[in-house]
């Protein structure tokens, strides 16, 4: 590939907003866009860097430090790939939806890399005051497939415990759409009577019923150009199931009263803590309405499964429940909030923080604030001797699953560390311990 070619490429980067790099196939740079030396790179040339240096801070390539590699997927395939990473910016950490794309010469032999950069706006890997807030490797498996559904017009059921924060991701999906600029009405599913889920979502015209003194809009109306978000869909009785799903079907309703089927423009998210596959093999769910909201399913985790997590969320937390400016919390105290086990997850703890926030006066946080309500939160890690034991002979794979079940709750095995111990990847660690939850 000739100089001139480079330099017309290099040209034609640098008109582009978006921030990106030139790289060759040994992960070092060649040159970088205005918009990337102004995002990425504080201004300060990077031209003959490793990519993975200035991005990481990595002595060695992505997919030798547990990470995929976007460059080496890349080469492999011959085709552009995605990977959502968390980089290094003049900001701090951020999320960056990282896509590479190979670049032939005339024989039509990969010579260059272009690496695409957007920052995700939908999630902080530092204490925000609103938002979604993790870095763990199970937070960003979830943004991950975030980032992929939100430009679509695909359904979206959001599984998960209660409390993991599914409000959350479903305005995140909204805010990353080109609905963003539309409505996001949320709708609560649970305690629905058949005349109150009609007169709601289809809304009624005036004199359908006795009170009804005017027209009323329903939020399907209301969501027209957006999202809707039914939460807590498993709670929704047969019989109000069938509606949802001729809504679905046609994309036309009618309100309480009226005669004009009318058109629907809603891009839908559902959510529930429900088990809905077991609900379809009872019966309590229709199998076409679960495989009509069921395209794209999303897993929010649990805090146990991010605890690494937690010390952000509890920053992020006090930031959003405290009356008072600038207090935080004691090394203690956060040690203490990884160290427990929240059924009600990050529902429950703001809870806990936000009643800390009342009995402490000063400036700091600390243990004793947080112990005083909080005598019916277990704690997560088992005791120092609790050895890893075995009452009779299992098959291989079983002895990993029950290994790494142990492993994963003792001190000090945040995914870094037992990585280390284990002698593995952290992305390998993750794949196990994603294996060891589906078990």
């Amino acid at each position: 590939m000739t100089s001139h070619f480079l330099s017309e490429l290099l040209s034609f980067l640098d008109g582009l907003p978006e921030p990106r790099i030139v790289m060759n196939a040994d992960y070092r740079i060649v040159a970088a866009n205005a918009a990337y030396l102004r995002e990425f790179a504080g201004g300060e040339p990077i031209a003959g860097r490793f990519c993975y240096e200035v991005s990481h801070h990595f002595k060695v390539p992505c997919d030798q430090a547990g990470e995929s590699c976007p460059l080496k997927l890349s080469q492999e395939a011959g085709a552009p790939q995605r990977v959502l990473h968390l980089h290094h910016t003049p900001r701090g950490d951020e999320h960056v939806d990282v896509e590479t794309t190979p670049i032939r010469d005339d024989q039509g032999r990969i010579a260059y890399f272009v690496e695409t950069m957007r920052i995700v706006r939908q999630a902080s890997s530092r204490p925000a005051a609103q938002g979604l807030v993790g870095r763990s490797p199970a937070f960003v498996n979830m943004l991950e497939k975030v980032l992929r559904v939100a430009p679509s017009d695909a359904s979206v059921v959001l599984l998960g415990e209660t409390g993991t924060g599914k409000e959350l991701v479903a305005h995140a999906i909204h805010e990353a759409s080109a609905r963003e600029e539309g409505p996001f009405v949320a709708v609560d599913c649970a305690g629905m009577t058949e005349t109150l889920f009609e007169s709601e979502l289809f809304g009624y015209e005036k004199g359908a019923f006795t009170g009804a003194t005017h027209r009323k809009q329903g939020l399907v109306e209301a969501a027209s150009g957006g999202t809707l978000f039914l939460d807590e869909i498993g709670e929704l009785p047969l019989s109000l199931q069938v509606k949802l799903l001729r809504l679905l079907e046609t994309g036309t309703y009618r309100r309480v009263g009226g005669l004009e089927w009318l058109p629907a423009d809603f891009r839908l998210i559902t959510a529930t803590h429900r088990d809905l596959r077991a609900m379809v093999q009872a019966e309590t769910f229709r199998r076409d309405l679960y495989f009509r909201i069921n395209t794209f399913p999303i897993y929010t985790p649990a805090l146990h499964e991010r605890p690494e997590d937690i010390p952000l969320l509890a920053n992020s937390l006090l930031e959003r429940v405290d009356r008072k400016s600038q207090r935080r919390f004691s090394p203690a105290a956060l040690y203490w909030l990884t160290s427990r086990r929240f059924s009600g997850n990050i529902r429950e703890l703001r809870n806990l923080i936000e009643r800390a926030t009342l009995l402490a006066d000063g400036e700091v946080i600390d243990v004793p604030h947080l112990v005083d309500m909080a005598d019916d939160i277990p704690a997560a890690l088992p005791s120092a001797d609790d050895a890893f034991r075995l009452a009779e002979v299992v098959d291989l794979n079983s002895l990993e699953r029950r290994y790494l079940e142990w492993a994963r709750t003792r001190p000090g095995s945040e995914p870094v560390s037992l990585a280390r111990q284990l002698g593995v990847s952290q992305r390998t660690l993750y794949r196990k311990l994603q294996g060891v939850r589906g078990a």
